[in-house]
């Protein structure tokens, strides 16, 4: 009885999901350039013709436009945390860190909106990469914070780092929706106000009872 022996079946099947992985890597770059181009909001038929392909292609790999969010956020996100990680690194102290990281989040989150939408809309609800990324950037906001305090830290600032990310994220998306005017903060200045206000509070910014009146 002939048969095809193991070892070339073997080899079929790793050159096969060697082509579709590397087939499904492309189609993901493709549909991130599509939604940098098209916006958050594509429908999978324009991101597909965008991709000079079909829709039922991207069913096939992604199997709906979720999945596809999904495997889009699993590239986008581990490229944001690992320039996010090399910004804190590269701090010489807690506060800068916190200004290094926060800039680096902002910086990739403008240099492509509609990107940053389409992988972070859904966050909260998602798994994976998506569900786990602001766990992360919550995780590596509140290093600097044990670091500055260290044992002297009151059990109320545990629940600081989850408020900080909710700042962070929450100014960081109304800071990308403004309309560009001769006013508006850069990403860099808009990192250090932002780490001004988790550190330092308002007080310099607002005229309280106690301060003299001009």
């Amino acid at each position: 009885m002939s048969g095809v022996p193991g070892s070339a079946v073997d080899g079929r099947s790793a050159r096969w999901e060697s082509h579709r992985e590397e087939r499904r890597r492309a189609l993901i770059k493709a549909a991130r350039r599509a939604v940098h181009q098209l916006g958050a909001d594509a429908p999978m038929e324009d991101i597909a013709n965008h991709a000079g392909t079909s829709k039922s292609v991207f069913y096939r790999y992604f199997g709906d436009k979720s999945g596809l969010q999904q495997a889009v956020g699993d590239v986008v996100i581990g490229q944001m945390r690992d320039t996010i990680v090399a910004a804190r690194r590269s701090a010489r102290t807690p506060r800068e860190g916190l200004v290094n990281m926060v800039s680096a989040y902002l910086e990739m989150a403008e240099t492509s909106p509609n990107v940053y939408i389409f992988v972070t809309a859904d966050a909260e609800q998602s798994s994976g990469a998506l569900g786990g990324f602001f766990d992360a950037v919550t995780a590596m906001i509140s290093e600097p914070l044990r670091e500055m305090l260290g044992d002297t830290a009151s059990p109320l600032l545990r629940f600081w780092p989850s408020a900080a990310i909710g700042l962070v994220r929450s100014t960081g998306e109304l800071w990308l929706k403004a309309e560009a005017a001769p006013d508006k903060p850069g990403h860099t200045e808009m990192a250090a106000q932002i780490a001004t206000w988790l550190f330092d509070g308002v007080r310099e910014q607002l005229q309280t009872p106690d301060s003299p009146s001009p």
